[in-house]
């Protein structure tokens, strides 16, 4: 039995999330329509995070269990003659039983793209949020950085999560603009249901002069959902990085943790 690691990304505008749902297309559904064509077997695959309708994936890891011997570097070029052309599979390689694509996670980072200008980029549709009022960036991120540190982020998770713990560490933020782009970068230990996209509507209150320095500190004080802002669109948000646990995927994965040393993980 071998345990292969999967690293993919895609575009989530036309799935319904990547966990596998009933009457719905999802990211996790269509790669196992492409493992069982390539495999001849429907496995079973476990993703590292759960990413909601709408939402994209630079970086993402799967993990699967499987009798067959086919060579990793085959495997990838296979499943990308099998995939759509918004799913593609970047590498593949042979872990330890040990490992788990999502327990072995160390920290995660998450991007938010905002498209600020007064008219739509017709190349951004699904994939920014489109911001007509130009934006203070320099303000956002300001407020973004007290978001840092150990928190109750219970003020700003959707009804529906089902985590009983709700204090998470968020180790980098920023908000930086290129040209019309502006993009809110966020790395945590763990992220709630809709947390991001809260963290973007409230820093977006800013936009609207009802955001100022201090806001967010008092908001995560409150652990009162209502002092958020609202839950921002899906079309701009991506899970950006993935960080694994000290050597858990070996070359690789060392030098991941060694450029990110300063995160103090």
């Amino acid at each position: 039995m071998r345990k292969l690691l999967f690293e993919i990304a895609y575009r989530g505008d036309r799935y319904h999330g990547y966990q596998v749902q009933k009457n719905a297309r999802t990211v996790a559904e269509t790669l196992q329509d492409a493992i069982e064509a390539v495999f001849k077997r429907r496995e079973g695959i476990v993703g590292c995070s759960r990413t909601d309708t709408g939402v994209h994936a630079n970086q993402y890891f799967f993990h699967m269990l499987t009798e067959s011997a086919i060579p990793e570097r085959a495997a990838v070029t296979a499943l990308n003659n099998a995939l759509p052309d918004d799913i593609a599979v970047l590498d593949c390689r042979e872990v330890p039983l040990e490992f788990h694509a999502r327990y072995s996670v160390a920290a995660k980072e998450y991007l938010y793209k905002i498209w600020d200008a007064p008219v739509r980029s017709p190349f951004l549709e699904g994939l920014a949020l489109h911001n007509r009022r130009r934006l203070d960036e320099a303000l956002l991120d300001r407020c973004a950085q007290e978001f840092l540190g150990t928190h109750d982020f219970i003020g700003f998770c959707s009804a529906g999560g089902k985590m009983h713990d709700t204090v998470r560490t968020i180790y980098q933020t920023s908000v930086a603009r290129t040209g019309d782009l502006v993009e809110f970068r966020v790395l945590g230990s763990g992220f709630l249901y809709n947390m991001v996209r809260i963290m973007v509507g409230t820093l977006l209150l800013a936009d609207l002069g009802r955001l100022k320095e201090g806001d967010v500190t008092r908001i995560l004080a409150s652990r009162d959902r209502k002092q958020a802002g609202v839950t921002a669109s899906p079309a701009g948000l991506y899970l950006n990085r993935v960080i694994y646990q000290n050597g858990a995927l070996g070359g690789r994965s060392e030098k991941e943790t060694e450029s990110d040393k300063g995160n103090s993980l």
